[in-house]
């Protein structure tokens, strides 16, 4: 079935098809006769525009000389629910970039944020979430406005898991003291970070405004990994209207060496906690 907006997974298949063809050197016309089709389906494929069967798909995968059995089992993960938008198929008319970001967040198992002036977005309390958006009136309607914080609630499930992702986060001390929709809201805002800093999987530290010039001044970005060895990296960078993607090696090596560069200018896990304590103190 081809669809006008094709998901990540299928995006990511696609892209590591082409990837695996290449790299065996063989050619769009050798895969469609490989699996019995016309050059056009390899096309509409590896343009992310169809579907693979998951018996095309491992006969592809043979023909490549794919070995690796983790490798396989995951592409066929990815083909077997490629045209699955799930619970973020309504963002995709208005936030498709959105969509795309929460997609990548529900299949990483490894995301870095940088967060100078905000709360992470899988932090956010309810009350945190509504004061932001409707900082944007002319972006957001109230009722747009509730979907989305719903919407931002949802993404928070992913902590839930049996298998949540690794978190890293790095919060500047601005977010914490910037007083998002009062001190009635940051009170429990800042209680949540305190809650959330306790998993085993989640690392939170703090970049004290007094640590001068470092490399995140350019602004927040948010780098996530997958189990998968041969899915690149992804970087997002948000902006008004939107994320924006990069998965060149090029942008995400960048981005990783700045993010631990951030790390080692941040304050330890437990002296960020003293930190946070200290700000919920003082509200």
């Amino acid at each position: 079935m081809v669809e006008s907006r094709p998901t990540v997974r299928r995006r990511r298949l696609a892209a590591t098809l082409v990837r695996l063809r290449e790299a065996a050197g063989k050619t769009p016309d050798e895969a469609a006769e490989r699996i019995g089709c016309h050059r056009s389906k390899i096309s509409r494929i590896e343009n992310a525009r169809l579907g693979i069967s998951l018996g095309e798909l491992r006969d592809l995968l043979t023909f490549y000389g794919v070995e690796d059995a983790a490798l396989v089992e995951g592409l066929v993960g990815l083909a077997r629910r490629g045209g699955e938008a799930g619970w973020t198929r309504h963002l995709g008319a208005t936030l498709p970039s959105y969509a795309d970001h929460i997609d990548y967040e529900q299949t990483s198992d490894y995301i870095r944020s940088f967060q100078p002036l905000l709360i992470a977005g899988l932090f956010q309390t309810p009350d945190y979430a509504r004061a932001l958006y409707r900082s944007n009136p002319e972006m957001f309607s109230p009722e747009q406005t509730d979907k989305f914080v719903q919407t931002r609630m949802q993404r928070q499930e992913v902590l839930e898991r049996g298998d949540p992702p690794r978190i890293v986060v790095i919060e500047g001390e601005a977010a914490l003291r910037g007083e998002v929709g009062g001190g009635k809201v940051m009170g429990p805002q800042l209680d949540r970070l305190l809650d959330v800093a306790e998993r085993p999987n989640v690392d939170i530290q703090v970049l004290p405004i007094s640590s001068g010039a470092h490399v995140g001044l350019t602004g927040a970005f948010v780098l996530f990994g997958f189990p998968t060895p041969a899915f690149s990296d992804v970087v997002c960078v948000e902006h008004v209207t939107g994320t924006l993607h990069m998965e060149t090696p090029q942008e995400t090596r960048s981005y990783t060496l700045a993010f631990d560069s951030l790390r080692s200018t941040a304050l330890s896990p437990a002296d960020s906690l003293d930190l946070i304590q200290q700000v919920r103190r003082e509200l």
